[in-house]
């Protein structure tokens, strides 16, 4: 599996413009059409009434088309499209998250990759909430870092975002906490890459 940049790590403070008052849910990447971005839009009308901030942080080939549906869907005060930021400001970003969003599409073939932003979260040490099926919803479970609901269910994942915004502070921050963990024993570079050299040895010897 990848691992995340260096830059990915824990942080206490930010210098970034706030974010609005209430529960933040940041969703950080690609605006693409795998990226299943209507279930954030349906799952935001029905939090609606609810202090629930859906941060987009990103850009692509949607971006215009969730522009136009926060708009048509009047979400503007809940759904907040920032444009894309330079990748090194992303943990400052995280930081000031209550929890990191993932969706995707219920493509098989997709399902059997883990998503990047996955790693990126889990080595922030934020909680992650996901909309996906495969080994991205394995991971999240897996690593008791939040909550993974099927692809494309707006409504489980208005309920896991409304069930999270409720969490105490340290009960978030320990959810965090395990997703770090996670990673440093799964996905860092510092294990992965002497299984990497180990298996290339093995392959080597075998090979002559």
């Amino acid at each position: 599996p990848n691992w995340a940049e260096d830059m990915f790590q824990p942080l206490s403070q930010t210098d970034n413009e706030p974010l609005p008052k209430g529960f933040n849910v940041m969703f950080a990447g690609n605006l693409g059409q795998a990226q299943s971005l209507e279930v954030i839009t349906r799952a935001a009308e029905q939090l609606r009434d609810q202090p629930v901030n859906w941060i987009i942080l990103g850009d692509g080939r949607q971006a215009d088309w969730l522009r136009t549906e926060i708009r048509c869907k009047d979400l503007s005060h809940c759904v907040h499209q920032l444009g894309r930021r330079p990748m090194e400001s992303m943990p400052s970003y995280f930081a000031q998250a209550d929890a990191m969003l993932v969706t995707l599409g219920p493509d098989p073939h997709v399902g059997t990759t883990i998503p990047g932003k996955i790693q990126s979260y889990l080595a922030c040490g934020r909680p992650v909430i996901g909309a996906l099926d495969g080994e991205g919803a394995r991971v999240i479970k897996d690593s008791g870092s939040g909550f993974a609901v099927a692809s494309g269910d707006a409504s489980k994942l208005a309920g896991v975002v409304q069930l999270m915004a409720s969490y105490s502070d340290f009960k978030r921050n320990k959810l965090g906490a395990n997703g770090l963990a996670y990673y440093n024993q799964y996905f860092s570079s510092n294990t992965l890459i002497p299984m990497l050299e180990a298996e290339m040895k093995e392959l080597i010897e075998d090979n002559s």
